[in-house]
């Protein structure tokens, strides 16, 4: 039996270079900017062969949430409406959530975990969880799993 693939999350700052060509070639082939493989390798500065060695392996993270159920931890301060206006930012991003779980408040916030469908979003994940964060009230927005 062949052993499960892992996955890292990784920074792009920390990535060797060659995976953010091979991203970025990537995303000019689906985007119609070039029109072939090769196109896309010369335009990025690496050779067809590099692209095609790690194609397969390379994918953004944006593209891996793409319809997706991500769930997301949040610490919240137990003020009133704090919670509501967290997932007025879900709504209007075009999230559909499917499950909120939250803790009892300890020390004045609480652990709230929230799972939401993402394939109908109208902006990124991150800009929707920039939006949340910068709400008051929410110490903590984070991805727990997706």
């Amino acid at each position: 039996m062949a052993p499960a693939t892992k996955f890292y999350l990784v920074s792009a700052e920390a990535l060797p270079e060659i995976f953010i060509k091979v991203a970025e070639a990537k995303r000019m082939l689906q985007s119609g900017e070039v029109r072939t493989a090769g196109d896309a390798a010369r335009a990025v500065g690496i050779s067809r062969s590099a692209f095609y060695k790690y194609r397969d392996a390379v994918r953004p993270f944006n593209d891996m949430k793409t319809g997706r159920i991500i769930t997301f931890y949040t610490m919240l301060k137990n003020n009133p409406g704090v919670l509501s206006d967290v997932l007025s930012i879900f709504a209007g991003s075009g999230a559909n959530i499917l499950t909120i779980n939250q803790s009892i408040p300890t020390n004045g916030c609480a652990a709230v975990t929230i799972s939401a469908e993402t394939s109908e979003m109208q902006e990124s994940i991150e800009e929707m969880m920039a939006r949340a964060l910068a709400l008051e009230g929410v110490v903590r927005f984070d991805i727990l799993a997706a």
